[in-house]
């Protein structure tokens, strides 16, 4: 199983082009918005990593203590502190005290990443801002976006230090389902439908999953959400492509109240995209400005809480949502890696002996007139389909959120069209080479080990085809 991982990491890491994660960023300074002050703070975060990041303040530090926010910024590494300074300028200006920093690089890749370590960061970074002249430490809590979604919640859970949790685009659902309904979506948003998405994209997602190319997939967000225990503010835009903006209130909620917390409020943003922005098409182009009223809300919602105004489960009707997110289970034995290296290993080598052979035949002189033809049918299309397939899962993977299918067809991209037609052919062949063989009664001891290798390859192509959507409409 290590060396089917390895493999597939290594392909992955070719077509991605993917060499490692960007160095660790130097300290460096942002200038002040006007109307605010910056400082600059370093802090530790886990590890020992030293972490750097700025302030940002309406005023100087005399009077009341101000209220403070820590900033936990979306999956990436070594995101810049500067990622966030829209949403940082406004928060200030509205009166928090506001940490962003620069997210480690260290031991955050494409492949490993532990939201764990992310949350000893934040609150390393609660900490720093804790201890800063002119913030109430009592009031400093947590603020985190899309994979920040996840982050935020779990430090809060570990420590009593962040007052409250923030969630933008978050998630209350394992990453694998979040990430597949994202991708399906973008999908089903240039017209694919069918067993691609349903069989394809779903099974090879979880396939890199358990072989270690999706980091946190099945990270456990609703048990965390469960021992949360300050009140939590959910903000979604209505045309989030990338979070089930519909689908994951109620699951928040339902952790919560489990967890014995109904102190939630959640608000929706009507046109706004992922990061609760404004989008000129309804989600899919990414403004610079925030979502009107969006930071009133952050502003009004944390002094109110940090005052002792705790809401109510203030949970509205979530927005109506074009496509349903679908709940994911690790696979079982029969679809595992292993299986399906088997698999893949058992085509290889009967696809590919049965034309060496005769190849081998013909460059010695000895042609011998084949059962049947539909043996070169099954070798040749079980080959092509079995490779194909790889190669465009492979494709569409590294696509990202924007893959290009390809032209599409009654709802299926022409290439996957092409894949199913080979599969087809596979078993036509298949089926011929089997009727054939049994009609021709007696063969030679070589060519009946030829057949049967052959044959047995076929028997599972059919449910290994079926299982990955290649016979199924």
């Amino acid at each position: 199983m290590k060396a089917f991982q390895g493999a597939i990491a290594l392909a992955l890491l070719v077509v991605l082009g993917v060499l490692g994660g960007p160095p660790a960023r130097a300290d460096r300074g942002l200038p002040a918005p006007a109307g605010l002050t910056a400082a600059d703070v370093s802090f530790t975060g886990y590890g020992g990593l030293t972490l750097h990041g700025t302030v940002l303040t309406r005023g100087g530090t005399r009077g009341a203590p101000r209220p403070g926010v820590v900033l936990v910024t979306g999956s990436g590494a070594g995101v810049p502190r500067d990622h966030l300074l829209t949403e940082a300028t406004e928060f200030a200006r509205r009166g928090l005290a506001v940490l962003i920093y620069d997210k480690r690089s260290v031991g955050y890749s494409d492949f490993r990443r532990s939201y764990s370590e992310l949350a000893d960061d934040a609150l390393g970074a609660v900490r720093a801002l804790r201890s800063r002249p002119g913030v109430d430490p009592a009031k400093v809590g947590l603020w985190g976006l899309s994979e920040g979604g996840w982050v935020a919640p779990l430090a809060a859970s570990r420590s009593a230090d962040a007052a409250f949790v923030i969630v933008v685009g978050g998630n209350a659902m394992p990453p694998i389902r979040q990430q597949l309904w994202n991708e399906a979506s973008s999908l089903r948003r240039v017209g694919v439908s069918g067993s691609l998405v349903e069989r394809g994209k779903r099974n090879f997602a979880r396939l890199g999953a358990e072989a270690g190319l999706f980091a946190e997939a099945y990270f456990d967000a609703r048990g965390v959400l469960r021992r949360v225990r300050q009140p939590l503010l959910g903000i979604w835009g209505t045309g989030d492509r990338q979070t089930p903006p519909g689908d994951n209130p109620p699951l928040f909620a339902r952790a919560l109240r489990e967890g014995g917390n109904p102190h939630y409020t959640f608000r929706f943003f009507q046109g706004a995209d992922h990061s609760a922005h404004e989008s000129p098409d309804g989600g899919g182009i990414h403004g610079e400005a925030l979502a009107p009223g969006y930071a009133d809300l952050v502003g009004s919602w944390v002094k109110d809480v940090t005052s002792g105004h705790l809401p109510n489960a203030d949970a509205p009707a979530p927005p109506k949502q074009q496509y349903r997110s679908v709940e994911q289970h690790p696979s079982a034995w029969w679809e595992s890696g292993w299986m399906q290296l088997a698999a893949f290993s058992l085509f290889l080598v009967a696809f590919t002996a049965y034309p060496a052979v005769a190849l081998v035949r013909r460059l010695r002189g000895r042609k011998a007139r084949p059962v049947s033809r539909g043996a070169r049918l099954l070798a040749g299309a079980g080959l092509a389909s079995a490779l194909g397939l790889l190669v465009y899962l492979f494709y569409l993977m590294a696509a990202g959120r924007a893959p290009d299918p390809g032209p599409v067809l009654a709802g299926r991209p022409l290439p996957w069209l092409a894949l199913q037609g080979l599969a087809l052919a596979a078993v036509a062949g298949g089926v011929a080479t089997a009727v054939a063989w049994r009609r021709a009664g007696a063969v030679a001891r070589g060519e009946r080990v030829r057949l049967g290798l052959l044959l047995g390859a076929g028997a599972v192509f059919l449910p290994w085809a079926l299982y990955w959507g290649l016979l199924l409409p």
